[in-house]
């Protein structure tokens, strides 16, 4: 594991946070260890993006770091893509939306490497112009199963996921078919206009997203952070760190 303390030149890389209240009722700031671990792991030093910062706060910060990671959590509130609520819906944040939608905005303009996961690239799909399924299970019923939270651990293997040939992603994978674990009931449903689908789930449903003149500007729908067990998932964020530390020399 790379030593955070001995290593004053490691890229840093946010990662976005969300309210979450612990057994005594306090409103706590929270992201998982797998994040955090997946990030050292791949030679960054993370750092926890609170929720609830100042606009101005989260733009000077965003300019410090080298790439952000949009991490999972609750829905984006249905009103950020023109939907009215659903009884499904759960984890709404507004604070977390909007800072997010304001990072992901500032994070492409500054051509800043980025990498969505699961809520991740639902909100840079949303962010960029797209719109969501609110509900696989209600408005796809024909759809597979792709949330397993309340019934497997975090590596369970779901489904099969198909990657575009020409994609970056299956660069990084070296393989066009993978497998991955599924934690989700919302997807993309109408695709951003700047945004390119390389991936897909047997069912259709949309599993990963590059960003066109970007980079490096990936978000796939699957948990990559809880699979670094695997060496083309591991590939991904040291891949991803690569391009961040790009930055950081170019700083």
């Amino acid at each position: 594991m790379v030593n955070l303390l001995n290593s004053s030149s490691l890229p840093l890389i946010g990662v976005t946070t969300w309210h979450q209240q612990n057994a005594k009722g306090i409103q706590q700031i929270c992201v998982s260890e797998s994040y955090i671990e997946a990030l050292i792991l791949a030679g960054a030093c993370p750092i926890a993006l609170p929720v609830g910062i100042p606009d101005m706060a989260a733009s000077d910060l965003l300019q410090k770091l080298d790439g952000i990671v949009f991490a999972g959590g609750g829905d984006v509130h249905p009103k950020a893509f023109q939907q009215e609520s659903h009884p499904a819906a759960y984890g709404v944040d507004l604070s977390r939306d909007q800072l997010e939608l304001a990072l992901i905005k500032q994070t492409v303009a500054s051509k800043k490497p980025f990498l969505g996961i699961c809520r991740g690239l639902q909100v840079i799909n949303v962010a960029l112009g797209g719109s969501l399924i609110i509900d696989i299970p209600t408005f796809k019923p024909e759809a597979l199963q792709h949330d397993f939270s309340a019934t497997q651990p975090r590596d369970y293997l779901a489904h099969q996921v198909k990657i575009a040939p020409s994609s970056f992603l299956a660069k990084i994978y070296q393989n066009e078919m993978i497998l991955v674990n599924s934690f989700h009931h919302q997807a993309i449903d109408r695709l951003a206009p700047d945004l390119l689908v390389v991936a897909w789930a047997p069912d259709g449903i949309i599993e990963a997203v590059e960003l066109m003149d970007h980079p490096f500007g990936i978000a796939v729908q699957w948990h990559p952070e809880c699979l670094v067990a695997d060496q083309a998932t591991r590939a991904l964020f040291s891949t991803f760190v690569k391009y961040t530390e790009e930055v950081s020399h170019r700083g």
